[in-house]
């Protein structure tokens, strides 16, 4: 008890835990994100009946928000980095990266929002109800972002591989949604290639010159007094 009370009482241990949420948060929420674009639930054979798909985007929905809890919790309780409670719900209000880190706020505000009208379904009304769980979707290229420009592993191949994968996977989505739609259009398929190409091309614009390049805690808006700790924390735990 003593050991595991040590462990987690170290900034370093709630710095580990909050970069394994995080990316754990981002793939739940692509998983969730790729079956309901992709509006799999139609989608029913003997062996895989409907009931169980349903299950799945229901339980993978719930886990990416209790992930995505104890992201915020450890990214609070670690010392290393000014980051407050208030942060997880005001949007470009922390002292640690504004933009980037408040981005994740917003995504983390749509999820709530899409959470308590689901609880409260039967009195918001269905109509009201489908109209904001359509939010749940954008909560996704903002956490892309959001991880993108604060991650401390944005430069490790694995990440970098996670990333594309979920990219991947939700453009994919986007498509067999298009593809198997009861009256695709012109217009429809035209609207996927052009989110997909603009997501993918911005992204492949802003990298290089951004969190994949020298200087970008600097830019990002990490406060001074912690980019003079920046290369002795590297050479300990890794890069922040």
């Amino acid at each position: 008890m003593v050991f595991l009370g040590a462990i987690t009482s170290s900034s370093t241990a709630y710095w580990y835990l909050t970069r394994a949420t995080g990316v754990v948060s981002l793939l739940l929420l692509t998983l969730v994100v790729a079956l309901g674009v992709a509006d799999v639930a139609r989608v029913a054979t003997p062996y895989w009946p409907r009931f169980l798909t349903d299950g799945l985007h229901r339980r993978a929905s719930m886990l990416a928000l209790v992930f995505l809890v104890i992201h915020i919790i450890t990214s609070v309780l670690d010392t290393y980095a000014p980051i407050t409670l208030l942060d997880a719900f005001i949007p470009f209000h922390s002292a640690y990266r504004p933009i980037w880190l408040g981005l994740g706020a917003v995504a983390f505000d749509l999820l709530l929002a899409v959470l308590v009208t689901s609880v409260l379904r039967t009195r918001v009304g269905a109509r009201n109800w489908r109209a904001i769980h359509w939010l749940a979707y954008a909560c996704w290229p903002l956490a892309v972002i959001h991880g993108l420009g604060t991650g401390s592993d944005v430069r490790q191949s694995w990440m970098l591989a996670i990333d594309v994968i979920c990219v991947a996977t939700v453009i994919a989505a986007l498509w067999v949604r298009v593809r198997t739609a009861d009256y695709p259009t012109a217009a429809g398929r035209a609207a996927a290639a052009g989110l997909s190409a603009a997501f993918v091309l911005g992204l492949a614009i802003w990298l290089p010159g951004g969190p994949l390049a020298a200087g970008w805690a600097r830019r990002a808006g990490t406060p001074v007094q912690l980019i003079s700790s920046l290369h002795t924390t590297t050479t300990t735990t890794g890069s922040r």
